[in-house]
């Protein structure tokens, strides 16, 4: 059985925002804030990670730094330029496949974290019939006997899980 938990990055600068490029937005203080009392609510639900794996991009990465230091992973923070916000859900599906199966937790962007549900639960990128808002976290389940099949363990949005952190 794989675990694979899939969290969007939190909210970050203004896409157009003048001076920043789209690719070096960073998280506003607000969403540092926000992220810091999700990974204390992930904490409490001691999630069995052993790896948290994130896109390049400074919004993302730092999100999952804010992740690993509340799960008590700091410094074990990688780095996937698949999981880039242009990549496609079919690559990350692609690279996902090359993982070791253990517990594992991907940060990364819309529309690529929304189609790679939807491709991974039902097939179809476009089929997700959700939002997977800035810092929501979703968990899948892929049973070793069936290693295409993923199932949808929970999900959790970005205010259910700082009401875990209280």
């Amino acid at each position: 059985m794989w675990e694979l938990y899939i969290v969007r990055h939190g909210i970050a600068v203004e896409r157009g925002t003048p001076g920043i490029p789209d690719d070096e937005r960073p998280l506003t203080p607000r969403g540092e804030k926000r992220m810091k009392e999700i990974g204390d609510g992930l904490a409490a639900l001691e999630l069995p990670v052993d790896r948290i794996v994130t896109s390049p991009l400074p919004r993302a990465h730092r999100t999952a730094e804010i992740l690993a230091e509340r799960l008590r992973m700091a410094g074990d923070v990688e780095i996937a330029p698949v999981l880039s916000a242009e990549s496609t859900a079919r690559d990350i599906a692609q690279w996902l496949g090359l993982q070791p199966e253990a517990p594992l937790l991907i940060v990364g962007h819309n529309p690529g974290l929304e189609e790679l549900l939807g491709l991974l639960l039902l097939g179809d990128p476009k089929a997700f019939p959700f939002t997977l808002k800035k810092g929501g976290i979703v968990a899948l389940r892929r049973p070793a006997s069936e290693p295409e099949r993923y199932t949808i363990e929970w999900a959790a949005t970005p205010r259910v899980l700082r009401r875990l952190s209280n």
